[in-house]
Order: structure tokens, then C-alpha cells, then sequence
């Protein structure tokens, strides 16, 4: 009886302390919808202040152009000769070892190698080689830094996806572009730190996005990625409702945030408050986000230099556009999924259209941000979750094959925020199965992107459940040989 008297007296003490406390936290709460990042707070466990990077920072945004479904690596940036000279003969099994492979595959009595239908040349000072498939990449390639030895050790779509993305094969953890927020804020109070765009491609397989992608996890949810659309609505529920003007809109929600400030002193749970800042969020880009969503202000040698489908809204040259609007524009974090990357089977055609499809945009993106003066503060990266095996999937011809899943080495390229321009980093052995020089893991990727914006990927944590979080789990190190 006595203890159930003392728990009453101390709950009620402390709700007459955070009620007597309600005009501080109300100016607390006021302070941070002005500046988002004023009151970002500490981790007393981890000693990281939110909001102010930890080193100087080479770039400020990252614009993530990601190849969803795994482009085949040895059509595009991976030239192997042998492959062609040694056509339809089975893979030594001393290549390939006992290496895991998928169910697609693993059946198969024979292994047969299959070398690019794609002729591959050498371009740019970097004397680079680029596919045939690639001709706008081939342009830039003195601005970029192909990266031929990415490895990870998930071998099918969703759990490498989400690896890249999160640091982890499993869901519910928050997405780069939430750890950035996160480390980082906003540079813009009127737009997220965090946006997302898709697109299809018209031919292949379209793997499946999910927005436990662009998540923020255990992290306050005003740091998760927000989708942008094609359609009239580019953010869903953000336009007024029918018979609600401006004037009502701002009364409503002042209303709202009291009611929920009452709620916050009730209960104290800190999601309360970051409701209050994505409402407010949401009504400063009523103003800001169709500004930057019309296109049709670009001037024409803009629009000629990204393609006509850049004026189509929902492809991947229209996206690769925004993209662009958004960095400048302070988004801290733009995220693109490119879907239709799966061959399978019929890889000769479909990658060929795939890559037309991205090539004349990505390339479009490096040049506009540099001619800008903004490709130094902005890291570029483009590639997909694994790479694709040396042996056909199934029957084949010298026309016509397909690739299974190849977690084993892949290629990327990125480019800018302070990355080697012009230069080829890792190799791969001359069957294109095996890495020999310079291996890249996820979480080295992750670390080197973290490090170019400032943060060290061993310090950036957030403590969940009694355990410290990181993007980059327990390792990764910061890949210094391609740093300018």
C-alpha cells in the first residue's frame, strides 16, 4: 500500500514538473521547426553531437543512381577476352571453387563461359575500358572511378539490396540516407534531408523496391526517405484538401501541434515531437516542392544534353533531372532505383536496351553538376547489388544467354565529393570470377561514403536495445587509394 502511495506521489510529481516545464519545451519545440538541426541532441553513450560532422567534409550530398536487379558487369566495365577465346567451354572447377550458388544454378551439369556479346574500347586519358553499350559513360570516363572489385556476401535481390542500403541483409534497420540525416540534418528547412525516386526500365526482369529501403528504422522517423512521384501528386497528401485555403491550413495545424504538444508532456515520447516537425515540414513544401518538380523551365541545351525522356516525368532521365534540382537545392540525400536489371535469360537485348535507357542521363548528371561547379561537393555513385556470373544460366548461344547472381565481384563507378577522377580501382582474375587485387566490401563502400561527407563510420552510432548501431555493423574501412 505504502509503495503504491510513493509511485503515485513520484508520477504525479513528474507530471506537475514537465507541465510546469511546458512553456520551455514549447520554445524548445518552436526553436527546432525554425532550425531543424538546432536541437538535433546527443548520444551520451556514443559522444556524437548530431548535426556537426566530425571531420571537414570533401562532399556535402550524395546522388545514389542504384541499378536494381545487377547489371552484368562483364558487359559493361569488366572486359575479359578470355572469356570470348575460351566461349562455351566449362569453368575450371579450381575457379570456382565452392563458391554458394543460387537455385537457379546449382543444378546445372555444365558451366559453360560466355564472353560479352559487347565489343569493349579504351577511352579518355584514364585509357579506361568501357563497353560499346556505354557511349555517353565513355565520354565522362576521365570523371569517374570504376571500381571493378565489389563484393558482398548475399547472393539474391532483396537481402543484398537491403545490405547496401542499410548495412544489414535483415529489414528494419535505417537506410543511408537516415544515417546521413541523421549525422548530418538538413541544408534546406523547407525540403527532407532524404527523398527517393523511381523508375522502370521497358524490358528485363523488375525486382521488387520496398520502402524498408528508404527507412529510418530505429532513428526518429523525421530522418526516413520521402518518396517523390511521377503523378499530380509528387508527394502524396501534401496538397491542401478540398475547401482548406493556406489561412486554414496554418490554423489547423497550430491547433494540431498544441494538442500534440499536450500529448508530449503526457507521455514524453519523442516521436510526438518529430510528428509536429514533419507536419511542419510538410506544409513549408507545399511552397518548395513544385517549384523544383516543373522541368519545363529548363533551358534546352539541358533537356538535349539529358535526352527527351527527360521531359517524360517517371524515367530515369526525368528522375536523373530532379535528382539534380533536389542536390542543389540542399537535399542532403538522393536516392534513384533504377528497376529492370535481372537477366536471367535474354541478356544480349535486354541490356542493351536497359543501358541505353540510363546511359545518355548519368553521364548527363556528371557533366551538368560539373559544369555547375557543384560535381567537388556532390558524390555520384552508380551500380547495383551483386554482379553476374561468367557462365550462361541455362542454354545458350553466342547470341543469345543469361547470367545467375554473382556476389563474388561486381563493378560500381562514383565520381566527385572527392573522389579519384579518371582512375580504375581492384581487379578481377582474367575469367572474371574471382577477385585478385584490391577487394571493396559493402561496408568499406559505406565507411568511404560516410568519410567523404565528413563522418567516421566508427562514431556515427545510435544506441537501440542496449546495443550500439552503425551503418557498417562491427567493420568496413575507409577505401584511401581512391581519394583525391
Amino acid at each position: 500500500m505504502e509503495k503504491d502511495f510513493l509511485e503515485h506521489g513520484l508520477n504525479f510529481n513528474r507530471r506537475r514538473f514537465l507541465s510546469r516545464l511546458s512553456l520551455g519545451l514549447g520554445s524548445a519545440a518552436l526553436g527546432s521547426l525554425l532550425v531543424p538541426d538546432l536541437f538535433s541532441g546527443t548520444s551520451s553513450d556514443s559522444g556524437f553531437e548530431a548535426g556537426i560532422p566530425h571531420f571537414a567534409p570533401k562532399a556535402k550530398r550524395v546522388i545514389y543512381l542504384f541499378q536494381n536487379g545487377a547489371p552484368s558487369q562483364l558487359e559493361l566495365f569488366d572486359y575479359k577476352p578470355k572469356l570470348r577465346e575460351m566461349m562455351g567451354q566449362d569453368l575450371p572447377s579450381s575457379i570456382r571453387g565452392n563458391q554458394r550458388l543460387t537455385g537457379m544454378t546449382a543444378n546445372q551439369s555444365a558451366f559453360p563461359m560466355v564472353g560479352s556479346f559487347a565489343d569493349f574500347k579504351q577511352y579518355g586519358e584514364s585509357r579506361n575500358w568501357i563497353s560499346d553499350l556505354l557511349p555517353y559513360t565513355a565520354k565522362v570516363v576521365d570523371d569517374i572511378c570504376v571500381i571493378r572489385s565489389m563484393h558482398t556476401e548475399a547472393i539474391n535481390h532483396d537481402p543484398a539490396l537491403t545490405f547496401f542500403q542499410t548495412g544489414a541483409q535483415q529489414g528494419n534497420r535505417p537506410s543511408m540516407g537516415s544515417w546521413l540525416s541523421y549525422g548530418l540534418g538538413s541544408e534546406n528547412k523547407n525540403l527532407p534531408s532524404f527523398t527517393v525516386l523511381l523508375s522502370k526500365g521497358k524490358q528485363g526482369n523488375n525486382q521488387g523496391v520496398y520502402s524498408k529501403l528508404w527507412s529510418s528504422g530505429f532513428l526518429d522517423s523525421i530522418h526516413q526517405g520521402v518518396q517523390f512521384s511521377s503523378g499530380d501528386d509528387p508527394v502524396l497528401y501534401l496538397r491542401d484538401p478540398d475547401g482548406m485555403n493556406k489561412y486554414e491550413r496554418r490554423k489547423f495545424l497550430d491547433q494540431l501541434s498544441q494538442l500534440n504538444q499536450i500529448s508530449y508532456e503526457e507521455f514524453g515520447d519523442p516521436e510526438i515531437s518529430t510528428k509536429i516537425q514533419q507536419y511542419e515540414m510538410a506544409y513549408r513544401m507545399q511552397t518548395a516542392v513544385p517549384e523544383i518538380m516543373d522541368l519545363s523551365k529548363e533551358p534546352d541545351d539541358i533537356i538535349k544534353l539529358y535526352g527527351s525522356d527527360s521531359m517524360t516525368p517517371g524515367t530515369f532521365a526525368a528522375n536523373c533531372l530532379l535528382a539534380r534540382k533536389l542536390s542543389e537545392n540542399g537535399v542532403r540525400f538522393v536516392q534513384l532505383y533504377h528497376q529492370g536489371w535481372d537477366h536471367h535469360g535474354n541478356l544480349p537485348s535486354d541490356i542493351a536496351s536497359q543501358a541505353k535507357e540510363v546511359d545518355q542521363a548519368s553521364a548527363a548528371l556528371i557533366t551538368d553538376l560539373k559544369q555547375r561547379g557543384l560535381l567537388d561537393e556532390t558524390l555520384v555513385i552508380w551500380g547495383g547489388e551483386f554482379g553476374r556470373t561468367n557462365y550462361s544460366q541455362g542454354s545458350w548461344t553466342a547470341e543469345n544467354y543469361g547470367r545467375d547472381h554473382h556476389p563474388r565481384c561486381f563493378s560500381i563507378w562514383m565520381a566527385g565529393g572527392g573522389i579519384k577522377p579518371g582512375i580504375s580501382y581492384g581487379e578481377t582474375d582474367e575469367f572474371g570470377y574471382n577477385i585478385i587485387k584490391d577487394p571493396v566490401h559493402v561496408h568499406d563502400f559505406q565507411a568511404t561514403i560516410l568519410n567523404q561527407l565528413g563522418l567516421n563510420h566508427e562514431k556515427l552510432i545510435f544506441k537501440h536495445l542496449g546495443r550500439r548501431y552503425r551503418l557498417t555493423d562491427v567493420s568496413g574501412k575507409v577505401i584511401n587509394d581512391i581519394l583525391a
